[in-house]
């Protein structure tokens, strides 16, 4: 028998954007399962390389001001745009928590990187199927700015930031249908 509702949970899955978030806020005990969920990804030889780092209240804004900051600070007078660096600021400040994804090197490296790299996508994925079984909206972005995380936060040996993860609740009103390509379009069955 084959179970509609995870097919349901995966299709429904959508992008719900920081400025979509209304102020009701997404309770630790949602994140913590959240989190608790994403520690269930597949891990090739157990190295678990998905690291969270969690920010609420104060340290939103702090985060907020950090990177559109750092964007001002790198970006060509000719290619600075008022509304990306007010949209940084507005994303921290919608959200009612940011997950910043961060991916933890195996010291030994003894797997390749990019599995270390899908392993914490996997664990992302897993919080994004999370909050859509749940009505959270949630967001992955994975801006230039990542690179300059090791400015804010306090990054082990070997790790690094791949981007933040915006959750908030929504008003569900909106229409949020998606569509993809037919399958059959990117499938060849070798026999």
């Amino acid at each position: 028998m084959i179970d509609q509702h995870i097919n349901d949970v995966i299709r429904n899955r959508r992008s719900i954007f920081p400025a979509q978030y209304n102020d009701k806020p997404v309770s630790n005990e949602f994140i913590k399962m959240l989190l608790e969920n994403a520690n269930w990804a597949p891990t090739h030889r157990l190295t678990q390389p998905w690291r969270f780092k969690v920010l609420q209240g104060d340290a939103k804004g702090r985060l907020g001001t950090f990177l559109s900051d750092t964007y001002t600070d790198i970006t060509a007078d000719d290619d600075f745009s008022p509304f990306k660096h007010k949209k940084i600021i507005n994303n921290c400040k919608s959200s009612s928590a940011i997950i910043v994804i961060c991916m933890q090197r195996d010291p030994k490296e003894r797997i390749p990187e990019w599995e270390e790299i899908s392993s914490t996508a996997m664990a992302v994925h897993n919080m994004w199927l999370t909050c859509s079984a749940n009505k959270i909206g949630c967001y992955w972005s994975s801006p230039k700015l990542i690179g300059y995380m090791d400015d804010f936060l306090d990054l082990e040996d070997g790790e690094r930031c791949l981007g933040f993860f915006y959750i908030g609740n929504y008003d569900q009103e909106e229409d949020l249908t998606s569509k993809r390509d037919a399958i059959e379009s990117k499938v060849k069955w070798l026999k």
